[in-house]
């Protein structure tokens, strides 16, 4: 049987999970943390991405923003601006907020709203991507 450590995650609107799993595989700034039981302390920027961990030896995964991670005591806590399981992505909505980004950008902005914009972009191409991932069975 698997060493298994505790986990929780929370969105800015909802508890993801709050429990006890065998892995954990976060998206960071620079690449995969991959986290098991007794991980030495840490505290880790992550990017949008695709959060995968294993409860009962069944993979759980979600798409999840820009937020932290902190390890420490056999325990993990994962704070993100948003989460959602694949299967919950919109994908038209995602591709109009694809639509409106790029046009935004076509458009002369502050400084500020092009950011804001490229941020917006990002996302939504993000979750494009890991809905398709997804229905191909990924």
């Amino acid at each position: 049987m698997a060493k298994k450590f505790n986990l929780k995650i929370y969105a800015t609107d909802k508890v993801v999970f709050d429990g006890e799993c065998e892995s954990l595989v976060l998206p960071a700034t620079d690449g995969e943390y991959a986290i098991l039981a007794n991980h030495e302390d840490l505290l880790v920027a992550l990017v949008l991405g695709e959060t995968r961990f294993a409860v009962d030896g069944e993979t759980k995964v979600f798409f999840t923003g820009l937020g932290f991670a902190y390890v420490e005591n056999n325990s993990v806590v994962v704070f993100v601006d948003t989460a959602e399981r694949p299967e919950e992505i919109d994908l038209r909505r995602a591709e109009e907020a694809k639509e409106r980004a790029e046009e935004k950008l076509r458009q002369e902005t502050s400084r500020q709203e092009y950011y804001h914009t490229q941020a917006s972009l990002a996302r939504a191409m993000s979750r494009m991507k890991e809905a398709a991932r997804h229905r191909r069975g990924f």
